[in-house]
């Protein structure tokens, strides 16, 4: 189900730091994070969601969430705009 949802975004948020971005502008309803990623890559990113409403949705992997997003590449975490 999460795969999907991300599918059918208009606009994803594809990686660490533009994904950091948007939460700090709070631009953001859902982060969506691979539990495959590194926890040092990731871990910045969790703690800026900590101090917004968005809601965080783990996926089981990276290679497959950058798939969703259209790019040949795995994608730590993505989000998804309000």
């Amino acid at each position: 189900m999460s795969y999907e949802k991300v599918e059918q975004a208009k606009d994803p948020i594809i990686g660490k730091k533009q994904t950091q971005k948007a939460l700090h502008a709070r631009l953001v309803s859902e982060l969506y994070v691979a539990k495959d990623a590194d926890p040092r890559v990731v871990a910045d990113v969790l703690e800026a969601a900590k101090d917004t409403d968005a809601t965080v949705v783990y996926v089981d992997s990276m290679k497959r969430l950058g798939k969703a997003c259209g790019i040949d590449v795995g994608a730590a975490a993505v989000a998804l705009r309000k």
